[in-house]
């Protein structure tokens, strides 16, 4: 019982943290507001937390599919459009700012619901993060001159491992590698082994995987595209390009701001513009279902379905 309220926990006493993990378009926001107002209905609180590495950005509103005011009916929703365009959101920033969230839902008595499909945000908060020291800077600099081809031939020879595990032309995460040998002298993997600040152990994780049929997600990612498109993506990657932001930044590597903005230069037809757009979609979206499905203890309940979400069940193995 906290200030007169209660909340679930489990028999050792943890405080009850509910996950919602899904590909983007698989009906996650709708899901987790459902549970709330159910929540709402058995005289308990519930807020919804945000777990998408898109949404948590002011300036991608449309893009991210944001949930609206209505859409929200009414159910608290934190770290929704919570930074700055000019300011990026690391795994680590994310993770900061949700367990403070958590703890003020705990302490009004209020179930926290995290909602996204940020498989990085999600394995950070819970198990931490890799303690790795500051990356020189002329090692850093001089891994991120490289052209991909060459720094993925380099993490071959340095850190075969790590190479084995990463697509050749993942820039990011092949440089990142990198650097941290370099700069470190040890391994990513050995670094990741010492996480520390997650809350994995202290929470009562009530969670699930949301695993819609494949064709029927792509067809509603072409939809949500064709949607945005039509609903103000254009006016709002045009917002992004007046800010003259770094092509760098997360914000402009969002899916479908590079899309729209080839159509706005008029480099891409509006036609070949929302085709980009949806196949970007589809591509993000196959490669969460892949990371959710593989990347998760195989305790996780797992919810198949097409066209619809059984709501009760659904309620049944999240445990509220």
């Amino acid at each position: 019982m906290i200030n007169g309220k209660s909340f679930s926990i489990d028999t050792a006493g943890k405080p009850r943290v509910a996950l919602i993990a899904g590909p983007t378009a698989s009906g996650k926001s709708d899901l987790a507001v459902k549970l709330a107002l159910r929540l709402q209905e058995q005289g308990r609180e519930a807020t919804v937390i945000n777990a998408d590495s898109a949404q948590v950005y002011a300036d991608l509103r449309v893009l991210s599919a944001r949930p609206s005011d209505a859409e929200m009916q009414g159910v608290p929703h934190v770290l929704f459009g919570a930074w700055d365009g000019t300011q990026a959101c690391s795994a680590a920033d994310w993770a900061h700012a949700a367990k403070a969230e958590i703890a003020t839902a705990h302490e009004r008595g209020a179930i926290p619901i995290l909602v996204g499909g940020t498989g990085m945000y999600i394995n950070t908060l819970l198990h931490g993060i890799a303690p790795v020291p500051e990356i020189d800077p002329a090692v850093r600099a001089e891994v991120r001159a490289m052209p991909v081809e060459a720094a993925y031939a380099a993490l071959q020879n340095e850190d075969p491992a790590r190479a084995a595990l990463l697509a050749p032309a993942d820039v990011q995460r092949v440089t990142r590698a990198l650097e941290v040998v370099r700069s470190t002298g040890h391994s990513l993997a050995r670094w990741q082994q010492q996480r520390v600040g997650g809350i994995g152990d202290a929470v009562d994780l009530a969670p699930i995987i949301l695993q819609p049929e494949r064709h029927w997600l792509y067809k509603r990612c072409d939809l949500r595209f064709e949607l945005m498109w039509e609903g103000g993506a254009i006016a709002e990657v045009e917002a992004l390009l007046a800010r003259g932001l770094p092509e760098s930044s997360p914000v402009m590597r969002a899916i479908g701001v590079s899309e729209i903005a080839a159509f706005l230069r008029g480099e891409t037809p509006q036609e070949q513009a929302i085709s980009a757009g949806q196949q970007a979609t589809r591509n993000y979206a196959k490669r969460q279902y892949t990371w959710l499905r593989n990347q998760n203890p195989e305790s996780w309940p797992r919810l198949t379905y097409e066209n619809s979400i059984d709501f009760d069940y659904a309620a049944s193995l999240l445990r509220t």
